[in-house]
């Protein structure tokens, strides 16, 4: 299965280390995966609502333990990537060259 990941927010702050859309074989989106910090790594929750009894449910989620893992991978790979292209960013601005804006969007 192809898995397309692009990493839309970066977060410095907080447990929420970004925010993540993530296209399925090109014929199915997700939008809202989070990368989240947790005492055991990186690991992603997927978009949810709260129910009426106060607890989160997931809206759309892996069926197999394998694809969790695999989609898990993609994106946790995706918002490293990302991290690593931004500082490198950050280092050759920091050593005077320019950052271009127009750069497009970091996907995997």
């Amino acid at each position: 299965m192809d898995i397309d990941v692009r990493i839309n927010k970066i977060n410095t702050t907080g447990n929420v280390k970004a925010t993540a859309s993530v296209t399925l074989d090109d014929c199915f989106g997700i939008r809202g995966v989070k990368v989240m910090e947790g005492k055991n790594g990186l690991f992603i929750n997927m978009p949810s609502y709260k129910g009426s009894d106060e607890k989160y449910k997931d809206i759309c989620f892996p069926t197999t333990a394998e694809f969790r893992q695999e989609l898990s991978d993609a994106v946790v790979d995706a918002y490293k990537l990302a991290i690593d292209q931004l500082q490198n960013r950050f280092a050759n601005f920091s050593q005077g060259e320019q950052i271009d804006e127009s750069a497009p969007a970091m996907s995997m």
